[in-house]
């Protein structure tokens, strides 16, 4: 009966013991780096020390303290759970990031309207319309393209109402969970800024110029990693805050209308126009050939003229014998 809580004891001994090297272990990193730090004092070729070796005694110290405060909270809730006889509780889960689009095609009778109606809905959910196109197909019909963003929480009901206007052609989503992503990019960004705020502090401390321009290149490098990594953020958090709706609106295809068999108003009618259009041809006709047949008249009345002249002029010359 006394077996188990001789364990425990030994068990919570066991703990304490590996709680008190941590804490030695970072007393003695921290007594390092004061050496160390006295030493960059007193030496001047030692002011320009690399920023990864500051950078490893750093996260030694902080993962020594990490395994101390882990040790002891963990002591602790042991110590909390033997006396209440309650098992500890698990930590809750980290917040996770979706990243949501959808697509989705309509058939509409007018596609202005279901344009300007889903304008509406996506402003009442607290979205915005990031892009709108409009164009005629065929000169027949219309259709409208529109990119609508839109809050995750908000993101199934507006689903709903812009499938159920009009007659639903296509449907696609997805979701792609970016949590890992977006933890990852903000550990690195908190150890970027450490990086660049101790190599601020040595460009401080140091006093040789050769040192200072080392230390101004590395400063660049590190600030423009940093930059890019918050652009990475910026870019994770607007995608997993508004999920993203493609709709394309399509207006029906005019159908074209039956011919009705002809009856004798409408021959007649046809009849009609095929001879005024007839005389139409035959007027041009006319007018085009007008002046060809002015010139071939005006030819013609003077090869007369001269014709007669000439039987005149040999009807009055006397015979050639008298």
């Amino acid at each position: 009966m006394q077996s188990a809580p001789t364990t425990r004891t030994g068990r919570r001994t066991a703990r304490r013991s590996r709680t008190a090297l941590a804490a030695g272990l970072l007393t003695a990193v921290l007594a390092l780096s004061g050496c160390g730090a006295g030493a960059d004092d007193s030496t001047s070729d030692q002011r320009a020390l690399s920023a990864d070796e500051r950078d490893g005694a750093q996260n030694k110290a902080d993962a020594a303290a990490g395994e101390a405060a882990a040790g002891a909270k963990e002591s602790g809730a042991e110590e909390g759970a033997s006396k209440s006889g309650t098992p500890k509780k698990p930590n809750p889960a980290t917040a996770t990031h979706v990243i949501r689009t959808a697509s989705l095609s309509v058939e509409v009778k007018s596609a202005a309207k279901a344009a300007a109606t889903a304008r509406t809905v996506a402003q009442n959910a607290g979205g915005l319309v990031a892009g709108e196109s409009t164009e005629q197909v065929d000169d027949t019909h219309d259709s409208s393209h529109l990119v609508l963003r839109v809050p995750q929480g908000e993101y199934d009901g507006v689903l709903r109402e812009l499938s159920g206007a009009g007659k639903l052609l296509s449907r696609t989503s997805t979701a792609k969970d970016v949590t890992d992503q977006v933890v990852d990019v903000e550990s690195r960004i908190a150890t970027q800024r450490s990086s660049v705020a101790r190599v601020r502090k040595l460009m401080d401390r140091a006093d040789r110029l050769v040192d200072v321009v080392t230390l101004e290149g590395e400063l660049s490098s590190r600030q423009a990693s940093l930059e890019s990594l918050l652009a990475q953020q910026a870019s994770l958090k607007d995608r997993t805050a508004l999920a993203t709706i493609t709709l394309d609106l399509m207006e029906p295809e005019a159908v074209p209308e039956k011919d009705e068999d002809p009856g004798f108003l409408d021959a007649l009618s046809g009849g009609w126009h095929a001879f005024l259009t007839m005389l139409r041809w035959l007027a041009m006709a006319v007018g085009a050939t007008a002046p060809f047949l002015a010139v071939a008249a005006a030819l013609l009345v003077l090869w007369r003229l001269l014709r007669r002249h000439r039987s005149g002029r040999e009807g009055t010359q006397p015979p050639a014998g008298t």
